[in-house]
């Protein structure tokens, strides 16, 4: 499953069942059995630990450029910087574990932070790029949703030559071509636009990086994603922009991170650390040196 659904898939469901303006998001939730008799190796380790061994294992999306990808055997991407932050601050060094998305960010918790895989795989001390929302962190306990260190909204794409005097939006789909990553948000979102209008226009791609290509080749006008993703993509000849789109449950979320609920001494120490980061612009010159736009969190 494709990442950007697959990390707000219990987020929107969230909202659906509670409600995004309700006074209480959790008044309605029957809380959950904590995990019992579960091993240090399966829960992770605390503060003490962490710092004796020198160093602390993140789990972070792979084969997801800007944020964390692979190249030539080292990891890079904003996410793997802020995790060196993060590691920095609590004097240990950061070590990683690129894992696949699963169904949806319930699973991706519970076979990263708070219980592992049937199969394989490790927990991770820290688990990076986790959107925050007050009503779904009612529904995973097991989870400390903390250090909140960017926001991502969705954006289009468009190629200058195409669109010399306005930019695009939505309703110009009904004519042009738009590409999106399949199965996506801005897939989903395209497709029931208007009455299913501009369906015929959506072009569909295996991930972002693919979009991005095919409107640089000159094959689609537009693309519609994750600002992030859109920005990393373009040439001289494209440009981003972010026009309001009406209807959109959710097209800007906040960002943080995840740690067991068994180390919250950990989740105060990692808030901080990206506390002070955002304070004295260590995060924001992160996302510049990849040449993106950094739009600062709701802490």
């Amino acid at each position: 499953m494709h990442i950007t659904r697959a990390i707000l898939a219990g987020v929107l469901s969230a909202l659906v069942a509670t409600g995004a303006l309700a006074a209480d998001p959790c008044a309605d939730h029957i809380p959950q059995p904590k995990p019992q008799n579960v091993g240090r190796d399966i829960v992770g380790k605390d503060m003490d630990a962490i710092q004796e061994q020198g160093h602390m294992l993140f789990a972070v999306y792979e084969d997801y450029p800007p944020y964390s990808w692979e190249e030539g055997g080292q990891p890079r991407g904003v996410d793997i910087e802020i995790a060196q932050i993060i590691a920095e601050e609590l004097g240990v060094e950061a070590h990683f574990n690129f894992v696949a998305a699963g169904e949806n960010l319930e699973a991706d918790l519970r076979n990263n932070i708070w219980k592992g895989a049937l199969i394989g795989g490790r927990v991770a001390n820290v688990m990076m790029r986790v959107p925050y929302d007050s009503a779904f962190k009612c529904r995973v306990e097991q989870v400390v949703f903390t250090g909140q260190y960017a926001a991502e909204s969705i954006a289009i794409a468009y190629d200058k030559a195409s669109y010399p005097d306005e930019k695009p939006v939505p309703a110009y789909f009904r004519f042009d071509p738009v590409a999106v990553e399949n199965d996506s948000i801005s897939d989903f979102y395209l497709s029931g636009f208007a009455g299913g209008q501009l369906a015929g226009k959506v072009q569909r791609f295996p991930d972002m990086v693919q979009a991005m290509e095919a409107l640089r080749a000159g094959k689609t006008t537009a693309a519609m994603g994750p600002r992030g993703q859109l920005e990393h993509g373009l040439d001289a000849g494209t440009d981003v922009h972010q026009p309001p789109l009406a209807g959109f449950a959710v097209s800007q979320w906040t960002l943080g991170v995840a740690v067991n609920f068994s180390y919250r001494p950990l989740s105060y120490a990692v808030d901080d650390a990206v506390n002070f980061a955002l304070q004295d612009g260590r995060i924001a010159a992160v996302y510049e040196r990849y040449g993106l736009t950094f739009q600062p969190p709701e802490r």
